[in-house]
């Protein structure tokens, strides 16, 4: 199987599918109300909601990535601030997350073959270098633990 091919798969399940380790990103994501989503439980750092905008921010970083641009922070920020709780907003973070991550399937399965072991440009601290397949594995690692997150943090605040 190509690595497009098993990249794209792997990613799908992960958001979508039924990934042997539990529920998806999404079904985990539509079990939120928009008023859990805003909710910081005392003793913790972040949101749902600021935990979804951190994995669309990361999800965009990787597409610039891919599409050529040198590896950096965000551009919207690591952890971009939720604001305010909005029913309407809270919509618009999930439909954002969906939306970026096809943008990303769609690279992702007419991405060249040959480059998939190319090293991705610019230098993050203390990564010797990150191949163009590694950095889409470790995105997928990163869906699945901030997903977990999101599923702790949902039984904590219902």
């Amino acid at each position: 199987m190509e690595i497009s091919t098993q990249l794209s798969n792997d990613l799908t399940e992960v958001l979508q599918g039924n990934p042997w380790y539990g529920p998806s990103v999404y079904e985990i994501i539509e079990q939120v109300s928009f008023e859990a989503a805003f909710e910081k439980p005392p003793g913790s750092v972040h949101s749902i909601a600021g935990i979804l905008l951190h994995m669309i921010s990361w999800t965009e970083e990787v597409i610039d990535r891919m599409n050529g641009l040198p590896s950096q922070v965000p551009s919207s920020g690591d952890w971009p601030d939720p604001g305010t709780p909005d029913e309407q907003k809270w919509q618009n973070y999930v439909s954002d997350l969906k939306l970026v991550n096809v943008n990303l399937l769609g690279i992702i399965q007419n991405f060249p073959k040959e480059q998939w072991t190319e090293h991705v440009t610019g230098v993050v601290e203390n990564d010797p270098g990150t191949t163009f397949e590694a950095l889409i594995k470790g995105l997928i690692q990163h869906h699945i633990y901030h997903s977990g997150q999101v599923s702790l943090l949902l039984r904590i605040i219902d």
